[in-house]
């Protein structure tokens, strides 16, 4: 079994402070999250406690107000550390990205005092969220969804069934979209959901192709009573909170993509330098090293791509455009470069024996959550041809 070469990427950071975390990161990804990630992800154990290890380390809350409990990092910087935590192993990198996106609404939309009640154990207490906007009939069309949510008194009272939800059932908070108003995207309204509240029960997780370690699973709200004060943002403000979230949600997608295909190329030269055929390095091979030359190519356009989309985050600038970009490309990269790694590894890629296998598998999701790739080109193609049936 070989573990993904420690050699660092070389990057371009803003700050000695950056440099500095995304050297810590390393060191957790190397001594603690990459020898376990193969053997973890077989057996589908969870590892809560490098999550634990992560808030500790101020690595939960990086994109968020240092006043809460956040790391006050720019999204140049957080993205990379995703990058480096995925890379190391898929189930903890977008953990971290959809702890993220499930403090988005109350770090962003919240109330003073929610934030100051709630952000604190949120973003460096040792909580981990989850972020539940799908349900089983309303994917891509989440607008469509059916979870309601009813005014009683000073409370709120929600009922329905959310899917596809990660770290469903184990989450100490959720963030949910619920339906309080007209049909459509106008009626919902988002609202913070302590994970022990009666009535909210996960289901039985997914059995899914990769990722196995990361429990995705229904999440039922049978009479779950939340107090108005729970509420994040007005009445009906829920659906433009959560397509907000999913534009910063997206670029974690796309950086954790790229750490994956880093893996998985970082793999695939050590095995084609160190396999011999015919007397020599395999890497020695014209067609080999085409393929790893465009793997390579692929992977730094990508980072580029998200690096780039990040930036104009950064400068307050619009960016969902170039963050549907940098999800499609980055996630498509992945997928391409962990089946070329297979191939490049032969009948050995296609063994558990390697991580090759592993990341391919992984890689397939990254194509289909935070919005498919053809919802992605639905979006850019908004931006750059305008909408449809004008």
């Amino acid at each position: 079994m070989s573990v993904r070469d420690p050699q660092p990427v070389e990057r371009q950071l803003p700050t000695e402070e950056a440099r500095d975390l995304l050297a810590l990161v390393r060191e957790i990804a190397q001594r603690e999250i990459a020898p376990r990630a193969a053997e973890e992800e077989d057996a589908g154990r969870f590892p809560r406690e490098i999550f634990t290890l992560l808030s500790e380390s101020g690595l939960l809350g990086l994109p968020y107000a240092a006043e809460y409990g956040g790391g006050d990092q720019p999204y140049e910087v957080y993205l990379q550390v995703l990058e480096e935590l995925a890379a190391a192993r898929l189930t903890v990198g977008l953990g971290v990205s959809v702890h993220t996106l499930a403090s988005y609404a109350l770090a962003t939309h919240g109330a003073k005092q929610q934030q100051v009640e709630h952000l604190p154990a949120m973003l460096g207490g040792g909580l981990l969220g989850a972020y539940c906007l799908s349900e089983p009939s309303s994917g891509s069309d989440a607008a469509s969804l059916r979870t309601k949510a009813v005014r009683d008194g000073d409370e709120w009272v929600i009922d329905g069934t959310k899917a596809w939800i990660t770290h469903g059932g184990i989450a100490d908070f959720y963030t949910v979209m619920a339906r309080t108003g007209e049909d459509g995207p106008r009626g919902i309204t988002a609202f913070l959901v302590p994970g022990d509240a009666p009535g909210l029960s996960g289901a039985a997780p997914e059995k899914k192709m990769g990722m196995k370690g990361s429990p995705t699973a229904q999440v039922h709200f049978d009479g779950v009573r939340v107090p108005d004060d729970r509420r994040i943002g007005e009445e009906g403000q829920g659906f433009s909170i959560a397509l907000s979230a999913l534009d910063s949600g997206r670029l974690g997608i796309a950086a954790c993509a790229v750490g994956v295909a880093q893996a998985a190329l970082d793999e695939a030269v050590r095995y084609a330098t160190e396999r011999r055929q015919f007397g020599r390095p395999v890497a020695d091979f014209q067609g080999l090293r085409f393929m790893l030359a465009d793997m390579a190519t692929q992977i730094e356009a990508g980072r580029a791509l998200y690096l780039a989309a990040a930036r104009l985050r950064d400068a307050g600038r619009p960016f969902a455009k170039q963050a549907a970009m940098a999800k499609l490309h980055c996630t498509d990269t992945a997928m391409k470069v962990t089946t070329d790694a297979v191939q490049i590894l032969g009948g050995y890629g296609y063994t558990a024996d390697f991580p090759a296998e592993r990341y391919m598998r992984e890689a397939k999701v990254l194509q289909i959550v935070e919005g498919t790739n053809q919802i992605q080109r639905m979006v850019i193609a908004r931006h750059v041809a305008g909408p449809e049936g004008r």
